[in-house]
Order: C-alpha cells, then structure tokens, then sequence
C-alpha cells in the first residue's frame, strides 16, 4: 500500500469511528502483535519483529464495525480481532497486517435478566467483570477459565472457551443463548431470540468457535445461575489413571460434580506436589459438587462409595479447597510454567474407549521422538460419554533452540507429532483453545472431506477473504 492510499484509508477509518479511535503508532502496533502464544512470545523474546497490523482500531459498538468492515472489503483489507490477548494458538496475530479491530470498547453490561437468567453483554468486556454484575444480583455466571480476569467475552465465544466447573455447567457455547454478528459485508444480524429451536440450523455454533474468520460478534446474552447454596470439595488419590476413570465414569452415569480434574502421575508428583501439598505418588483428582445442601450430602456420600469401590485414598476436602483457591493463579508464570522454556498444550477430548489409549500414544510420540521433552497430563473437563485430556510438553530452557528459525521448527514439530496421534486415536484437534494459526494445517487431516463445510461458509460470507487470514486452516 503507498502512502497516498495508506492515508486516504485512515482518514475513511477515522470518519467512521473517530480520531482518537484509529492509531497507526508503533507502540498499538507491536502491542497488539503478540498473543499469548508460545511462537509469537519466543519471536519478540529473541528480538525479531511479529507481523503487525497497519491500523489499530476500537469500535464502540456494532455500527462503527459495520463501518470499518464495509471500508475493509471495499479496499480488500485483512481484518483481525482482537479481545484480550490472552489466546494461546496465535489467532489473533495480523499475520496479513491490515486492520487490527480491537473490541474493548464494546464493553457495555446491557442488563442483568434474573427473570431469564441471562446477562446481556458487549464481546469486548473482560469476563470477570461480567461475572461482578452478575454478583451483584446474587448471582454468577458460572465460567471460571484461567484466563478470567484477562479475556473477553468474545474471546471465549470464538475458541469455544471452556472453565473449571464445565462438568456441570457446559463450555462457553452452552452458556451463550444469543448473538449479535456483524458479518464480513457490514450487515449487522442477531441469531435467533431462543437458543432451542426447529427453526433451521443452530446459527449461534455457526459463528462460535469461528475465530473471527466468518464474522465479529459484537453482542451477546450469557446465561447466569443463582449461586449454589452449599458447596464442597474433595481430594482423592488413585493408585493409577485407569481406576480413576472407572470411577470417574460411574459417577457421571449417577450425577455431575461442577469441578472433576484428575492428574496422571507424572504431573502429580510436579505440579500438584509443588502448588497443593500432595506427597505421595499416584494419580490425584479433586472434585467439586455443589448445589442444594441436601442434594450436596447425596452426592458426597455417592462420590466416597464408588471411589472406595476402585480403591481411592480419600484425602478430604483440604486438598480440593486448595486446589479451587489456586485454579486461577494456577496457570499464571511464575507458578507454572513460562519462557525461557518451551512449552505447550495439545488439548484433546474423546470417548471413554478412546481416552486412554490417546493419552498413551501421545505420551509415547513425544517421549520417544524427541530427546529432553517430557509429557505430563491431566484430565479436565468430563461427561458422560467422555473426557478431555489437557496434555503438556515442556522443554526444558537449556534445549531450546537460540535461533528463533529452529526453535518454531522443533516447537511445530512436537505439535505435529503429538495431534497426530491424537487425531490417528480417536480424537480431536483440539478441545477448547481453538486452532488459530498454530493447528490450522492439521483441520483438513481431522475433517478431509468435510473441511468443504467451512470453506463453503467462509466463500459465501467473506468472498474477499478479508476476515482473519490464515485461521482456522482457511
């Protein structure tokens, strides 16, 4: 783009949403160039430039996006979304530069419904502080990730964000009853006024979990829960994964604990051992169940009797109360895990038959392939038919690679090596960070034939290809 048509674009910007609401500074740039993804922070960590956008912008509601995407496909511009930063797959890098939208401004808390029990939200407001609204009527929204106190609500909305009490409550898509879209042309839509319906396909879980590749959502109406009356956690040790997934899957035929994370031992003699206390090896899980205190005491006496049966140590509840006054702060650097190490996390979810045996495959992929990279695991999010297996590479600081060129080919290749197995096993891409830039090249080996879909609803929707190039594998 020359400099003549570079200022005639920020000038329509401007026009559109205002001065002050356009930036070309180099800061906003670089700023607005790292996500939380490994790759892009190794980059900028060892001096090298990320790709930037052109021009930051911050639209206040649907309106001002329609204006700027309609000045976007008039001149052919690529558009990125931008919410919190906080994505871990690289999906809100301007990897094609051109426009930033950063939605922070669309911020607004609508209404707090406590007759339909939603709360109606700009996508650019930082979810904690939904949470706080919903507080302040008594009651809560529900969805705990880590990344609460730093993500928007859109954010969760286009990876199909998932938090810590999922098991009971749902991911984000479960949670969302209605959306306000500005689609790639400027037309501004809402989905349908009730999330169940016979009235055509579901078209809220045609823009969730899209990455902004299909449209930008700008509004949505988030369902609420009153707080629960009683509840309580509990700490159990097992002596290997396989019986705690027996006894995991007997309850969840029986009732759904809102908290039921399990970690395999590898990862309990580390972390676990490190942040809440336990000593001794084994497989550890905590649990949450809440809700009505009669209902609670049911399920706590229903929880010890199958645990007992497949052989848990029952550590009471200190263990689990620990474990929910650090799930946050859990996964924060300095706690956890951070750079100079490479790291990452190849989420997965599967049926119960399939479960095991991916987590196996994985660990034994990586393990044997790559010299000095450990795989750790634990078991996060459950239901009735299956789980998702949260696993983890670390490499250690002193092998990674100084040049940035080697350390993305190493890091792109454990990746390859660990969602292939998952993918040769039974499972998925991907559970609920999303795909971004970081797995696109692997959609098309986990849908073949029916990636057509997607590539049907992008065509149709954005022809010009401006929305967040490179996502998503389109």
């Amino acid at each position: 783009m020359n400099d003549f048509l570079f200022t005639q674009v920020l000038t329509e910007l401007e026009d559109a949403i205002g001065r002050e609401n356009c930036s070309t500074k180099e800061i906003d740039r670089v700023t607005h160039s790292v996500d939380y993804f490994w790759l892009s922070r190794m980059w900028a960590d060892r001096g090298r430039r990320m790709p930037e956008a052109d021009f930051v912008v911050s639209p206040k509601d649907a309106q001002e996006v329609s204006k700027v995407l309609k000045i976007a496909n008039y001149y052919k511009i690529p558009v990125t979304t931008w919410g919190g930063g906080g994505g871990t797959q690289g999906g809100a890098i301007p990897v094609a530069g051109g426009i930033v939208l950063d939605t922070k401004r669309m911020d607004k808390i609508y209404d707090v419904n406590t007759d339909s029990m939603y709360v109606e939200c700009g996508a650019g407001a930082i979810y904690k502080h939904v949470e706080w609204a919903a507080n302040e009527k008594g009651c809560t929204t529900m969805h705990y990730p880590s990344s609460l106190t730093c993500s928007t609500v859109g954010g969760f909305l286009a990876h199909r964000g998932i938090g810590v009490v999922s098991t009971k409550y749902g991911k984000i898509d479960d949670m969302a009853l209605k959306l306000e879209v500005v689609l790639p042309n400027g037309d501004i839509i809402e989905t349908s006024p009730a999330p169940k319906h016979a009235a055509g396909p579901d078209l809220n879980q045609i823009f969730i979990g899209s990455e902004g590749t299909l449209g930008i959502i700008t509004k949505a109406q988030m369902r609420i829960y009153e707080q629960p009356e009683s509840r309580k956690f509990r700490g159990f040790l097992f002596k290997d994964m396989h019986s705690a997934f027996l006894a995991a899957k007997e309850v969840l035929q029986k009732f759904k604990p809102s908290v039921m994370r399990l970690f395999d031992e590898a990862e309990t003699v580390s972390l676990i051992k490190k942040i809440v206390g336990v000593q001794k090896p084994g497989a550890f899980m905590t649990l949450a169940y809440e809700g009505p205190k009669e209902l609670v005491e049911v399920e706590e006496k229903i929880v010890l009797s199958v645990f007992g049966k497949y052989g848990a140590e029952d550590l009471g509840s200190e263990y689990g109360e620990k474990w929910w006054k650090e799930k946050i702060t859990f996964f924060y650097p300095g706690h956890m895990l951070d750079i100079p190490q490479m790291f990452g996390t190849m989420d997965t979810i599967a049926p119960y038959d399939k479960i095991e045996k991916i987590y196996w495959a994985m660990k034994k992929a990586i393990e044997t392939q790559f010299e000095h990279v450990k795989f750790i695991a634990h078991f996060s999010h459950w239901y009735e038919w299956g789980c998702m297996v949260y696993d983890r590479f670390i490499v250690e600081k002193e092998f990674v690679p100084e040049d940035p060129a080697e350390a993305m080919r190493l890091h792109n290749r454990i990746w390859s090596v660990g969602v292939r197995a998952a993918l040769e096993n039974g499972g998925v891409v991907n559970d609920h960070h999303g795909v971004g830039l970081k797995l696109g090249r692997l959609m098309k080996e986990q849908y073949g034939p029916a990636m057509q879909v997607f590539e049907g609803l992008k065509k149709s929707l954005d022809p010009n290809g401006i929305m967040n190039p490179f996502k998503l594998g389109l």
